[in-house]
């Protein structure tokens, strides 16, 4: 606004309409004394939405991996029977609200160095509904009680840790007919005793010894699909990472692409060997001189 640059909201805040400003400085709604018309009061619809909620779900390491299908019991607000969610007390009537007179509006006149202005809010006796009435005994006039209902959730493949689930019109019912707000699940995934995990790809450890390092073997790896034969080659060097393709965690939204298994070799070295270990690691060391073979690195 030319010339009134001086009651902006500060750098980056922009009003486009004239009565932004005043809201910024007294709250609720504004509207110039005479200028009703260009006011902006609040709303008298009867109906609110309801309020959005949320619960912890924790799942086992696979039921992540691969989804699953739970029965979550939730506590939440749900619409009352015995008034049949409007809180009025069954058998009476509302009437009109004494301190609003009816608008569900509060008006107040402030005086500020550009001149009066009115500032308009809900009535807080009848929150804006314009209504007097006597409260439902077992809602308490809220229109709403508090129960526990069990929901069915679909848990998809490929869900981590943090993740966070949206199960529509399974939150809080809304007041006076109002839509009902969405239920939110947030996801937390217990620890597999062997396999980790980094998004889509699993990893794990495994432990041979330094002998079958040199040779070569063939282990068993647990894998998310079960046990899987996997073959050391000869010559494996500690800290050896050797791949599994595909045998990761299904990718969420895409579960025919999963990602792929890490195997981290260990390479066991004994601290201490008996004699006759000890004569064939001799043997095998003069073996290696004779042969100028260079000695094999662990």
């Amino acid at each position: 606004m030319g010339g009134m640059g001086g009651f902006g909201g500060g750098p980056g805040v922009e009003f486009t309409n004239p009565f932004d400003l005043f809201e910024q400085f007294f709250g609720g709604s504004a509207a110039m004394g005479g200028m009703g018309g260009f006011g902006r009061g609040p709303s008298r619809s009867r109906a609110q939405a309801g309020e959005d909620d949320k619960v912890e779900l924790q799942l086992d390491f696979l039921e992540a991996v691969f989804g699953c299908a739970k029965e979550l019991d939730v506590d939440r607000l749900t619409g009352c029977d015995e008034c049949d969610t409007t809180g009025v007390r069954k058998g009476t009537t509302p009437t009109t609200c004494p301190q609003c007179q009816g608008t569900g509006q509060m008006v107040q006149a402030v005086r500020t160095p550009l001149g009066t202005f009115q500032q308009v809010s809900l009535c807080p006796r009848c929150e804006g509904t314009g209504q007097a009435f006597q409260p439902c005994p077992k809602c308490q006039g809220d229109g709403r009680v508090r129960e526990t209902k069990r929901i069915s959730l679909k848990v998809p493949p490929g869900v981590d840790a943090g993740s966070r689930l949206r199960v529509r019109g399974e939150g809080n019912s809304g007041r006076r007919g109002g839509e009902p707000g969405d239920l939110y699940v947030y996801i937390s995934i217990k620890d597999h005793p062997e396999l980790r995990r980094d998004g889509i790809t699993i990893h794990s450890d495994v432990e041979i010894s330094y002998v079958d390092a040199i040779l070569g073997t063939q282990v068993k790896v647990t894998t998310v699909d079960g046990p899987v034969e996997l073959k050391i080659p000869a010559g494996t060097q500690p800290g050896t990472t050797l791949l599994m393709a595909k045998r990761g965690v299904p990718r969420l939204g895409a579960p025919n692409v999963r990602g792929d298994h890490m195997v981290h070799v260990r390479v066991r070295i004994p601290k201490a060997v008996s004699a006759e270990e000890r004569k064939l690691v001799e043997e095998l060391k003069e073996l290696q001189s004779k042969t100028k073979v260079g000695p094999f690195r662990f």
